[in-house]
């Protein structure tokens, strides 16, 4: 569960950073549309499977942790890989 905790939060965080328009990656129309969306599905999921795996207020530390972690890192991801903004 710890583990399809972790792919949730990774998953929303990247679709919040593609929906977002500081996203430097060249993606497509509909990522960039529906990515808050999918951000938000995804965030609610993460933080069901880590409360199922550790309870409510591990779950939820868990899940916070993971997830602002992947928001802080996918910025500087992004310059690192050098692409042209949109």
């Amino acid at each position: 569960m710890t583990l399809i905790g972790v792919l949730t939060a990774l998953l929303s965080a990247l679709a919040l950073f593609a929906g977002s328009g500081h996203c430097r990656w060249r993606l497509p129309a509909a990522l960039r549309r529906y990515g808050n969306v999918a951000g938000a599905l995804l965030a609610l999921a993460s933080l069901a499977a880590w409360i199922a795996a550790l309870g409510v207020g591990a779950g939820l530390c868990a899940m916070l942790g993971c997830w602002m972690l992947a928001m802080v890192a996918l910025p500087y991801l992004a310059v690192l890989t050098q692409t042209s903004p949109r």
